[in-house]
């Protein structure tokens, strides 16, 4: 029965093994769950111990925890350090990556820069969960903390582009764990009821960090240099580990005995498993990111990469269902339908929503020329629906439990927000039509929470760090497949619609490729091409913009489709 404080949820090891922790106090992140997640609410090792008969399901609290609500804001509030400079060096680096690549005259490669950090985030984001699980939170986001700064200096003081871009691998991976840990350790600390509510404080943070990252970046390297970029950093990563130090409780790994050794720690790790997984999603989103654009998609390369993907990703499940000791990405968790679901949703909303984020400057570039600074100012309603979604679904969930219906709610408002586009972007697009990304933006915010909250109810305590890595994952490979999808939608209506459009106009086959190939590798070219040329390649793109708006209303239909099977659990 859930409220029968001798039953305990099978620990992760060995199959059938169980370690009774009637008689011990456990550590802040290592508290038992009571009962099945279908019936159980998790309680924060925080909250003060209640005797309510209506809530007799709850689990006994940790004696040694701190019973107050302030040390969870305490704890959050240095949490969120980590998430603002990890978002904050994201949209900073967006303003800067061609005048530090133009410094050492490789403007075609500065797309590395970024795309070496995404790959190295999403390779490492499911390694957390796991990992935290055996040594605990503490040492692990330390850890992330310090691969972050480390990667900061080598691209501060690097002299050139094969030594920044190792160093925006190094701080990937050190940011996936400083943004997947931050998810984990508030789920440890509160109630599942009010992850929500925390989690939306770390939304806005993020977005304040994406928000300010871009003008500040654009701002020291116009003045400074852009290296301070980086190296200014570098101190409060040194801060948020201090304070991490001194603030989160000394814990204790997940399922582990408290008398295991180093070596016994060790062992647990499934290295195989890492390497797998590794190179399986290495060799899928490689060809995603340089596909279409650096060679051609029927390359042997592209083809043999994408086939190694497959191949590696099969043994990668094969390793974890009948290998693996403690499996990274036990097999089990994949055959529950919430989590499945969840996992799908979230990366059918990340790449609807980075489609509109690619799209959107490039539309007011092309229809009004923009500057980039104003381009990318248009995507501020979608950050702050963001924002606003996060906050509203933590107040939500927390009062009514509710979030199956928060989720079709999302998915709906954002499937309305791309239909809006398609219906009414065609050119000239007044202030009050530029809106309508606020949906976009909103839905994917309300869906993160939820999805979040969704995922957790319905997985036992010790797999909840895996199935939150997991969930980042989906959402770190939604970012880089939608990137890539609309990338090559927009690029193929543009060939298509201009060379319909040069047809028509009288140009021959050989002087529409030129005008082709200058409209795709320029934004520029229309401010020089004679008036009627420029005209079509406007309408070219306006056109295939609006196939890039298709592909996110899809997603989000499809994620809409996949929520129906979400079950709504009782929090």
């Amino acid at each position: 029965m859930a409220g029968e404080a001798t039953e305990r949820t099978p620990l992760v090891g060995e199959q059938g093994r169980r370690q009774s922790t009637t008689a011990e106090a456990t550590s802040l992140l290592a508290s038992d769950t009571v009962g099945s997640p279908h019936d159980v609410r998790r309680s924060s090792v925080f909250s003060k111990n209640t005797a309510d008969e209506e809530e007799s399901d709850l689990q006994d609290h940790d004696a040694s925890a701190i019973n107050s609500s302030a040390s969870v804001a305490r704890i959050v509030s240095v949490l969120l350090i980590g998430g603002f400079i990890s978002n904050a060096d994201g949209s900073l680096l967006m303003a800067t990556h061609p005048v530090i690549a133009s410094e050492f005259n490789a403007l075609d490669d500065s797309s590395w820069l970024l795309t070496s950090f995404a790959l190295a985030s999403v390779a490492t984001l499911p390694l957390y969960g796991k990992l935290s699980d055996i040594y605990g939170r503490k040492p692990l986001l330390i850890v992330a903390y310090l691969l972050f700064a480390i990667g900061l200096v080598l691209v501060g003081v690097g002299r050139n582009m094969a030594t920044l871009i190792a160093g925006r691998v190094v701080s990937g991976a050190g940011a996936s764990g400083m943004t997947a840990l931050v998810s984990i350790l508030i789920t440890d600390l509160v109630p599942l009821r009010e992850v929500a509510s925390w989690r939306a404080y770390v939304n806005v943070v993020a977005t304040t960090g994406r928000s300010i990252g871009g003008p500040l970046g654009g701002w020291l390297a116009d003045t400074v240099g852009w290296r301070w970029s980086f190296l200014g950093q570098v101190p409060f990563a040194a801060i948020a580990i201090i304070l991490v130090w001194l603030t989160l409780p000394a814990d204790k790994a997940i399922a582990s005995n408290p008398n295991e050794s180093h070596k016994e720690k060790f062992v647990r790790i499934d290295f195989l498993g890492s390497f797998l997984m590794t190179l399986a999603i290495l060799a899928i989103l490689v060809p995603l990111e340089i596909a279409g654009t650096k060679i051609p998609w029927s390359h042997p390369l592209i083809i043999g990469l994408l086939v190694s993907g497959v191949v590696l990703g099969g043994s990668f499940l094969a390793s974890q269902a009948y290998i693996a000791r403690e499996p990274i990405l036990p097999i089990e968790l994949l055959k529950k339908r919430d989590v499945l679901a969840s996992i799908i949703i979230m990366f059918c909303q990340a790449s609807a929503q980075i489609g509109l984020m690619f799209a959107v400057p490039l539309y007011f570039q092309i229809t009004a020329h923009a500057s980039a600074t104003l381009a990318g100012a248009h995507l501020a309603p979608a950050v702050i629906g963001n924002a606003i979604g996060g906050i509203l679904s933590g107040i939500i969930i927390k009062r009514s439990g509710r979030y199956k219906s928060l989720t079709l709610v999302a998915t709906l408002v954002a499937a309305l927000s791309y239909t809006l586009l398609i219906l009414r972007w065609h050119g000239h697009t007044n202030w009050f039509e530029s809106l309508y990304i606020v949906g976009g933006g909103f839905g994917t915010g309300i869906a993160q929470s939820a999805l979040f909250i969704a995922l957790q109810a319905g997985v036992d305590r010790s797999d909840m760090a895996v199935a939150a890595s997991a969930l980042y994952l989906s959402a770190g490979v939604g970012f880089v497949s939608g990137m890539a999808g609309v990338a090559a939608v927009l690029a193929k209506g543009v060939r298509v619609g201009l060379g319909r459009r040069l047809g028509r106009l009288g140009f021959d086959g050989v002087e529409s490729t030129k005008i082709i190939h200058k409209a795709l590798s320029d934004i520029e070219y229309i401010d020089h091409a004679k008036p009627k040329v420029a005209r079509a390649v406007v309408a070219s793109y306006v056109e295939a913009l609006g196939w890039t708006h298709g592909l996110s209303l899809a997603f989000s239909l499809i994620a809409f489709v996949v929520t129906l099977f979400i079950r709504q659990r009782k929090l």
